[in-house]
């Protein structure tokens, strides 16, 4: 079984590209935090495909309703803003979903429906005869299922069941937020061959340098925040962003693809998270970004900047109040140390393309592969934040549980 995040918060999920819905258990999640639905909602808009004019045509909704984990005794606040209706056998069945409550520490589980699909722009990739796009999945699920693998949209491999991860990755930040005041930020810092000339890092860095030792005020996050959802593309550097869309606009003309990195960053993030080895933050962080659908590098801090540095120039200035600088990426030895956590990931060009490739049909008949049909993204990256952030957000809180469960509080367990 699949679990994102865990052992203690964490998030499991089901439905491929074109099924009926995704569906999603959300498990770990103490109880008595406040959540509504329109908070998972406003990140899950930021994912929706046909959300962004240089992403994939393809245009869903992608309205959830949540079905357990939350109650309160005001029930009209409780239920009633969405509901669920089904037809079986000619029978029609409704049902009303959570609306805002307070979590009881049962699983949360929750519904997406998919409703803007056309099936059969994927006929030529079914059965032993179906041909197979370089780069895809297609080849390698279709014999590991024995041929029993949903060919259309990637089916289970699509980038449409991350809806998952930003359904679990909501509640987790939400969490964080009133916990530690914790927030977690993206920017796209490069497509292609073009480079932003400022970061996330290199923003914070700014602010720091004015006294923040690591700390961010609501105010200066919120500028942040809304610089980054005004531009072009999601980048804090706005000339980037622009001159980055067009280029995602003529690779798509072209009928090709480009690649794109994105900076990920958590800031207020409270220290002494994580462990050494095995439950290293710094392990969970790379699995679970570098993991992600089309990713094929993950870098914490600096990155690979750091190959060309003697330690005097890498190793981070201690002070009494704090780090001074921050090359180490908020972890030392896989724990927290309350500076911004610091991710890159680097995405490659979407597999699906409108040029004429060599490939093989499933029983490895080699032929010249052009794609008749289908939606696809010209750059990944472009809607691959919110999923980044998502994920590091359910590591975050699953470390935090953690740590707090080393110490045992008695007056826990008194029940008179």
């Amino acid at each position: 079984m699949e679990i994102l995040g865990g052992p203690l918060f964490g998030a499991a999920g089901a439905g491929e590209s074109h099924g009926p819905a995704v569906t999603t258990i959300v498990f770990g999640c103490p109880a008595g935090h406040y959540l509504k639905r329109d908070q998972i909602q406003a990140f899950l808009d930021r994912r929706r495909p046909g959300g962004n004019r240089h992403g994939t045509p393809r245009n869903e909704k992608d309205k959830v309703v949540l079905l357990s984990g939350l109650y309160q005794d005001d029930h009209d606040k409780l239920l009633g803003k969405s509901v669920v209706s089904v037809e079986v056998d000619g029978q029609t069945f409704e049902t009303e979903g959570f609306d805002e409550g307070f979590t009881t520490g049962e699983p949360i589980a929750a519904m997406v429906l998919s409703t803007s699909k056309k099936s059969g722009d994927y006929t030529q990739f079914a059965g032993l005869e179906g041909e197979v796009r370089p780069g895809h999945t297609d080849l390698v699920k279709f014999h590991k299922s024995f041929g029993f693998v949903d060919i259309r949209g990637g089916g289970r491999s699509s980038y449409r069941v991350t809806i998952s991860d930003v359904i679990a990755g909501s509640i987790a930040r939400s969490f964080l937020h009133e916990k530690f005041e914790t927030v977690i930020l993206s920017s796209i810092c490069q497509v292609g061959p073009l480079r932003a000339k400022e970061t996330l890092t290199s923003r914070l860095s700014t602010l720091a340098s004015n006294g923040s030792q690591g700390r961010y005020s609501s105010e200066d996050l919120n500028l942040i925040e809304q610089q980054l959802a005004s531009a072009e593309i999601h980048s804090i550097d706005t000339s980037f962003a622009k001159d980055a869309g067009e280029l995602i606009k003529e690779t798509r003309k072209a009928g090709d693809s480009i690649g794109a990195a994105v900076e990920v960053v958590a800031v207020n993030v409270p220290p002494l998270l994580g462990d050494p080895l095995y439950q290293s933050l710094k392990l969970k962080l790379m699995g679970s970004l570098g993991g992600l659908n089309a990713a094929e590098s993950c870098e914490m801090g600096d990155g690979i900047d750091v190959i060309d540095r003697l330690g005097s120039e890498n190793n981070d200035a201690i002070r009494q109040h704090g780090y001074v600088t921050n090359s180490h990426g908020g972890l030392l030895g896989g724990i927290t140390t309350g500076m911004p956590l610091v991710c890159r990931v680097g995405f490659k060009p979407t597999s699906t393309i409108n040029q004429p490739q060599e490939s093989v049909r499933k029983n490895l008949q080699e032929i010249k592969f052009e794609l008749n049909k289908g939606r696809h993204d010209p750059c990944v990256g472009v809607r691959a934040g919110i999923t980044l952030e998502s994920r590091m957000a359910i590591e975050l809180l699953n470390a935090a549980m953690m740590h707090q469960a080393k110490k045992i509080d008695s007056n826990l367990s008194n029940l008179f």
